[in-house]
């Protein structure tokens, strides 16, 4: 009680380790959803402009790390999606981008229309994924091996590629990955266009 920024320090750890928690378990509750069948989508036409500049800016609070961010919009300014889905989706891609980074960061994301797609593509400048890891990365429980060495220190229990993975098969559309160990990983969202 003597020592407000200890205690506040405290307090702020135990609010992220407490959000943690709660977005670890709502995505085992949607993981199961989706396995069942049972998870219902709420699509709708969400602004992503609006959606990115909140989440960024939410992120960049929390981040350790000097992180600089570049959106670029290419004849796609919307996707018909389910809200809360996109949202959990594209904060694990940036969570992760920042987490298996060094200590400056540069994301990308850029969003453009391709033949039916809306393409929504997160780049980093991070340690990157190896081949070998790349075909296992969307498995339940699966980390890369940046991941699981002390070097990569990033904590995780494996299941937020495969909730990303599981939400685009629920949208009808799909997920693919782009990297190459210390240099980059690229994760592009691919939404059908609605007809």
């Amino acid at each position: 009680a003597d020592k407000p920024e200890k205690e506040e320090k405290y307090r702020r750890v135990m609010t992220e380790e407490s959000e943690h928690l709660l977005v670890l378990s709502n995505r085992v509750l949607m993981l199961t959803q989706l396995d069942e069948g049972h998870l219902e989508l709420h699509k709708e036409e969400v602004v992503l402009r609006s959606l990115l500049d909140d989440l960024i800016a939410k992120i960049s609070l929390k981040s350790n790390k000097k992180v600089e961010f570049n959106t670029v919009y290419h004849r796609c300014e919307t996707v018909y999606a389910d809200v809360f889905c996109l949202r959990e989706v594209l904060g694990n891609l940036l969570d992760n981008a920042i987490k298996y980074s060094r200590e400056e960061v540069k994301i990308d994301i850029i969003c453009e229309s391709e033949r039916g797609a809306c393409k929504i593509k997160v780049c980093d400048n991070g340690l990157g994924i190896s081949l070998k890891d790349q075909s296992r990365i969307f498995n339940r429980f699966e980390r890369s091996a940046a991941a699981r060495s002390s070097k990569g220190g990033a904590t995780g229990f494996g299941l937020g590629l495969n909730y990303v993975q599981q939400v685009m098969l629920a949208h009808e559309g799909r997920v693919e990955v782009e990297s190459e160990e210390a240099r980059f990983s690229e994760f592009t969202l691919y939404f059908p266009v609605r007809s």
